[in-house]
């Protein structure tokens, strides 16, 4: 197995509809042996949407890893001093979680986690999904790429006609760039065709 025995953490915003593929690379993950635990924002873990309700969402998780999640800012924070992670994912992240992460905001469970996992010079691997990655959110993504430690699931533009500023990462290339970034390597290209959406 491709990840057996190596400790993931996934870290879920708030883009809901792309939760049923989340779900899916959870699934993934686990069978591919890795021990998988999941963190979910403040509004990840109370806001109902469309897309289902926050109480199911956490029941999946919990159902899918075995583990209940990670809810609080206080239980995040011990994820660096314990080593708990080799890898962290946010996936999805929001633009909203990203323009944080990028100037060093730690108001939720999710960039709590991102922080103490950090400090450990362990990888930390960002699935984008953001309405505004090309335009207000693009300094950010620049400036993450830059930063050490931290990997992208390589992502395009869905909807380039509806939606010209949005981008999201694929969600089937989460483990190959998992074990990339494992390596220290960014699975390239980051800046993918695939996904774009012309109806």
């Amino acid at each position: 197995m491709l990840l057996s025995g190596i400790n993931v953490g996934v870290a879920m915003t708030g883009s809901f509809c792309t939760y049923e593929k989340i779900f899916k690379a959870l699934e993934n993950l686990v069978a591919e042996e890795a021990n998988v635990t999941t963190i979910f924002s403040n509004n990840s873990s109370t806001i109902d949407s469309r897309f289902g309700d926050a109480k199911t969402h956490l029941e999946r998780a919990e159902k899918i890893t075995g583990k209940k999640p990670i809810t609080t800012i206080v239980n995040a924070e011990p994820i660096g001093p314990k080593k708990m992670f080799d890898i962290l994912l946010i996936s999805p992240c929001t633009g909203n979680t990203l323009a944080k992460l990028a100037n060093g905001i730690t108001d939720t469970p999710v960039l709590m986690a991102a922080k103490s996992h950090l400090r450990n010079n362990r990888p930390l691997v960002i699935h984008l999904s953001s309405n505004d990655s090309l335009s207000m959110n693009l300094k950010n993504i620049g400036l993450l790429a830059n930063t050490k430690h931290i990997y992208f699931v390589p992502f395009g533009q869905d909807n380039c006609v509806g939606k010209p500023n949005s981008m999201i990462s694929n969600p089937e290339l989460i483990i190959p760039t998992l074990l990339n970034a494992l390596q220290g390597k960014q699975l390239q290209p980051v800046i993918q065709g695939v996904l774009l959406n012309t109806n």
